[in-house]
């Protein structure tokens, strides 16, 4: 009876098996394709395993992310909410200001969108600026402030119609995330997207082995043209983004200013974090972050790590000799290949 019983089963053993080897055979042979463009002020490489190109329907989602949160699109709904146009959030735009202001609130206020007016000033944002006074900056205080901004009933409402919003520290890391949305919908498993140096990765690359992302060496570069890496981490399955003061400054009077204002004190941070590089689950979040720990500097940034075990980072700072030095979260050990 049980031998009755094996014999029935093996055919469809078989036939499992060989399945199995059809469908390793089919994953090989997919080809990987590679779209590379401009979008968001910056370029991007977007690289994934499927049997046709998706550069038409990739384009369309960075689009919609470029209308929705874009202040640099005069047609944005950004831009409508910043010039007081009645209009009406779509789903990108909500998920992105709820998001920023949870991650506003748990990094006690270090990320805000509402900052634009002091990025501006300083000369830095999508508005030419010129030298603050203590003055100046002191006026700017009273329209900055995450909580001076809500959403409700399908509208944004600002205490003060001076308020704008300035989504540039997170929406390239969402727009990302919405490549890979796109992605995981078509049931694409292996793909690396990477918009401006934020990162998602899932799967293996075309060698069959784990993607690998490169940290960039902290050097002044202002035009992100520095291409010596620091370190490259071993990663999948993970997005990854990093803030660094060495991408985008000025010097004035001998001094060198930061782009990373801290929208509590209206002025540029002067910590010796040079860079932070975050992994979060998804990019939204580790662009956040990683903006918000170039603010906080690294003694409050591995405090709110501690409370936030999804997150993990690495930063190179400059260490009291001068010399660059990094420290990385304890469950990194092992994604790093010094």
């Amino acid at each position: 009876m049980k031998k009755k019983s094996l014999t029935w089963q093996l055919p469809f053993l078989i036939l499992l098996i060989v399945g199995t080897v059809l469908i390793i055979r089919q994953q090989r042979n997919t080809p990987y394709q590679t779209n590379k463009g401009f979008i968001f002020g910056t370029v991007f490489t977007i690289t994934y395993q499927y049997e046709k190109n998706l550069n038409d329907e990739i384009l369309a989602v960075l689009n919609e992310v470029d209308n929705s949160l874009s202040p640099f699109n005069k047609n944005s709904i950004i831009t409508k909410i910043n010039e007081n146009i009645p209009v009406t959030p779509d789903k990108m735009f909500v998920e992105v200001f709820q998001l920023a202001k949870k991650i506003s609130t748990e990094t006690n206020g270090a990320f805000d969108i509402t900052v634009a007016p002091m990025v501006n000033v300083w000369g830095f944002g999508f508005k030419n600026g010129t030298s603050p006074t203590k003055e100046v900056i002191d006026s700017i205080k009273g329209i900055v402030g995450f909580e001076k901004v809500n959403y409700q009933d399908g509208k944004v409402l600002k205490q003060d119609p001076r308020i704008t919003l300035d989504c540039s520290a997170i929406a390239k890391g969402y727009g990302c995330d919405m490549v890979a949305r796109l992605f995981r919908q078509k049931d694409i498993k292996n793909f690396m997207i990477e918009i401006g140096g934020e990162v998602v990765t899932s799967g293996i690359s075309e060698k069959r082995i784990p993607w690998k992302i490169g940290v960039t060496k902290p050097t002044d570069d202002s035009l992100n043209t520095n291409q010596e890496l620091q370190t490259v981490l071993n990663i999948t399955d993970m997005a990854m983004a990093t803030s660094g003061n060495y991408r985008n400054f000025y010097y004035k009077n001998g001094k060198k200013y930061a782009h990373t204002i801290n929208p509590k004190t209206g002025y540029p941070v002067q910590h010796n974090i040079l860079s932070a590089t975050v992994l979060a689950p998804n990019c939204a979040t580790a662009d956040a972050y990683a903006t918000s720990f170039m603010v906080l500097g690294m003694e409050k940034a591995k405090q709110i790590l501690e409370k936030h075990p999804e997150l993990m980072a690495y930063f190179i700072y400059s260490d009291p000799k001068g010399r660059n030095a990094v420290w990385y979260s304890p469950s990194m050990k092992g994604k790093t290949i010094e």
